[in-house]
């Protein structure tokens, strides 16, 4: 899968499943901040990429993620 797809898959649940605005979405997003995601929303979003990713992530993967770009190298990393 490429980035793209990746980057596509995640947007499209952070607006359908987070209610995060389309025009709020950019790498440079701080996920927490920006995106106003608190931490049972992390625990959500770690059931949204196991569903659409088929992977599993634990707390540790969230230590050094700040932008939604980092969010993205972590998926995309996960994936190899």
């Amino acid at each position: 899968m490429d980035k793209e797809v990746i980057i596509e898959k995640i947007n499209n649940f952070l607006i359908d499943e987070f209610e995060v605005e389309s025009e709020d979405i950019s790498p440079e997003a701080n996920l927490k901040d920006t995106l106003d995601l608190d931490s049972l929303d992390f625990v959500d979003l770690v059931v949204s990429v196991e569903s659409n990713f088929g992977i599993k992530l634990v707390g540790e993967d969230f230590v050094d993620i700040v932008l939604l770009e980092d969010f993205y190298n972590l998926i995309e990393n996960k994936l190899k």
